[in-house]
């Protein structure tokens, strides 16, 4: 599980932002902190968080000054910014010490979603360690510059797609096309077009189960769970 730590000087948005966070497939709100005190607390804490959600608008310091001073005690801690500031001077300062990426304020639980998901599959590249060829570089420096919604190509429908994300989502193992088939009420052949959508996009992992004879079952798999 990806430990999480939010952070907004809002108690009620502080809440939203934890519950929309446990809804994400292989996410964990490890605490909450509502001061720049309260987190550099949290942090010491639990020395186990992997990410921090940072609000900027803090009632001690700003959540840039946190970051500064993380980085100071020698926290490696990843952050994204979730604030309200939108000045370019704030989201530079943020690039500049280290945000992964600065989600602003207002927005729907889909645009979390989005970030998280590319979160975990950053994670998912990083963690195979190793050397990096040039498109390696590439893909893991753009991993986080992902739209709230991606569009579907010509052909494919919204609603189905969403049908498809959530029960592979949900499922507590990789699932077959007609596993999704039975699941959503869509054909056989729907099922693994979309499929193949999430895996070309990042979002699943194909794997392969192997019979007593013939060719091997393409299974999918939520890419946070691979």
């Amino acid at each position: 599980m990806i430990e999480v730590l939010v952070v907004d000087d809002d108690t009620r948005v502080a809440r939203i932002n934890a519950a929309y966070v446990e809804k994400v497939p292989g996410f964990h709100v490890a605490g909450e902190a509502h001061s720049a005190a309260q987190a550099l607390l949290r942090l010491e804490a639990l020395p186990h968080v992997d990410l921090v959600l940072m609000d900027h608008y803090l009632p001690d310091e700003t959540g840039l000054t946190v970051v500064q001073e993380m980085r100071r005690r020698g926290h490696q801690t990843d952050v994204i910014m979730v604030t309200a500031a939108r000045d370019v001077s704030t989201v530079q300062a943020a690039m500049r010490q280290g945000a992964l990426q600065y989600l602003v304020k207002p927005f729907a639980f889909a645009g979390l979603r989005a970030k998280l998901e590319a979160y975990a599959q950053l994670r998912l590249t990083l963690d195979g360690g190793g050397e990096a060829e040039q498109a390696e570089v590439d893909r893991i420096f753009g991993a986080l510059s992902t739209t709230s919604e991606p569009s579907l190509p010509k052909g494919h429908s919204p609603t189905t797609a969403e049908l498809v994300r959530r029960s592979l989502m949900n499922a507590e193992g990789p699932l077959s096309a007609q596993e999704i088939a039975e699941r959503t009420g869509v054909s056989r052949q729907t099922a693994q077009r979309y499929l193949k959508l999430l895996e070309r996009t990042g979002r699943a992992r194909l794997t392969l189960k192997y019979g007593d004879a013939g060719r091997p079952e393409h299974r999918y798999v939520w890419a946070t769970r691979a």
